[in-house]
């Protein structure tokens, strides 16, 4: 019988939560356009066997989600500018909070011609909080359960679920609430389930619901009942997970004054301002939102650009022992090196290992200087370059991995697509051995 891999609970409990943004949905004719690529790949690509490990798995994976968030952010910086234009790319405008502590500000607005003067205060009264259940606290090393098969049902406000387990009677209490934890997260039910201790020796299981806030016609975010025979309902008794600890809470805070509350400690304002709540303001203390200044708004767009850079090159030396890396680095590093004398006047220092650093004040006078064009272009030139080579990693990652050639395809002849090579990615997901 076939089972999940690791390399698929790697990527839930590495990504499952990182959740999507508008970048990640596509047009047909973008789909296509990947289509036709990966049918490209694969008819020209060799026979090759892989060593299977489960670094295979996460070195793939990772490949795959550091190329999204280049290719992600790439396309957040291109939708500001849709004639193309290099000044106007690295130009999106940047918003700022006046108290990170209390909450944070991301510009989603399309609107790049908007008053870079506008701003409002906002003051944090009360943030948001999840439904927490936590069980009782029950010896470690004892046994507090009779052995047998037990259930519950699990529910929220969307779905219902049923949950089966099994106790043994060499189970203590501590590898119980370690079996219903794992179980509650690999469920990815919008829960998230720790076995948490009191210092004293004793161990308690908690679930905290991912969701935040009540609205007026909810009792509760999810509720969890035992099954009806005896022994079920005595083992969640003796859990104590079937009874709601703290109630979940809406966030209030005031918008120019005004009192306002929501179910999420991040939400929009009028479309254009995404807002996160992190702390409680000083009283009267209201933080202000508005624009940074054109020059500092390059500097960030650039620096997020580099940080997707040293993030891929992170990635190809955390792999450097297990993986053949040395690859992705090649390929990453080249589109530095190719403009180094460039980058480094504008003050993007490529240093030895591959990741860049920024002299911040060489890269303002650059983007503020008479000839501000031609530094312009060169950042242009290097994110269109970054963003070829992510595309790339994207449709093959399995290109980076180690692995045994076993024929090349003939050069210069009619060769037909191998349609099922795509399908070896997807199938690292799955036990090899099935």
């Amino acid at each position: 019988m076939a089972v999940i891999d690791s390399a698929y609970q790697y990527y839930l409990s590495t990504y499952a939560g990182s959740g999507m943004s508008r970048y990640d949905t596509h047009k047909k004719s973008q789909l296509r356009s990947v289509y036709n690529n990966i049918v490209k790949v694969n008819k020209d690509a060799p026979l090759y066997k892989i060593k299977y490990s489960k670094d295979v798995g996460r070195f793939a994976i990772d490949i795959k989600e550091n190329a999204r968030s280049i290719q992600n952010f790439i396309a957040s910086l291109s939708e500001s500018a849709p004639d193309g234009n290099a000044e106007s790319i690295f130009a999106k405008k940047v918003a700022q909070s006046s108290d990170e502590d209390a909450v944070s500000v991301q510009y989603i607005g399309k609107n790049q011609n908007i008053d870079s003067s506008m701003h409002f205060d906002v003051e944090v009264r009360q943030l948001a909080t999840p439904q927490i259940n936590r069980g009782a606290f029950l010896d470690a090393e004892k046994s507090s359960f009779t052995p047998g098969n037990y259930s519950f049902d699990l529910t929220t406000n969307l779905s219902s679920y049923e949950f089966q387990y099994s106790i043994s009677g060499s189970d203590s209490n501590y590898d119980v609430q370690k079996k219903l934890a794992r179980l509650i997260n690999n469920a990815n039910v919008g829960l998230r389930a720790n076995v948490i201790s009191n210092g004293k020796g004793q161990n308690a299981l908690e679930i905290i619901s991912q969701q935040t806030g009540l609205s007026d016609n909810e009792r509760f975010l999810f509720e969890i009942m035992p099954s009806p025979d005896n022994g079920s309902m005595k083992t969640m008794h003796t859990l104590g997970i079937d009874q709601i600890t703290e109630m979940p809470s809406n966030s209030s805070f005031l918008l120019n004054g005004a009192e306002h509350s929501s179910l999420s400690n991040t939400f929009t304002v009028n479309n254009a301002f995404e807002l996160t709540l992190k702390g409680i303001s000083a009283e009267g203390d209201a933080a202000q939102i508005g624009f940074k200044t054109n020059a500092d708004s390059i500097a960030d767009n650039v620096q997020s650009m580099v940080n997707v850079y040293n993030n891929i090159i992170r990635l190809g030396y955390n792999y450097s022992n297990t993986q053949q890396s040395g690859k992705l680095l090649h390929d990453m590093t080249d589109v530095a090196k190719s403009r180094y004398n460039e980058l480094e006047a504008i003050g993007l220092q490529l240093e030895d290992d591959g990741f860049i650093s920024i002299d911040r004040s060489l890269l303002t006078d650059a983007v503020t200087s008479q000839d501000a064009k031609n530094s312009f272009l060169v950042l242009n030139s290097f994110k269109n370059g970054l963003q070829h080579k992510a595309a790339t990693a994207s449709i093959d990652p399995l290109s980076y991995v180690n692995k045994i050639l076993v024929a090349y395809k003939k050069p210069g002849a009619h060769n037909f697509a191998a349609p099922y090579n795509s399908s070896l990615y997807s199938g690292l997901m799955m036990d090899t051995y099935c």
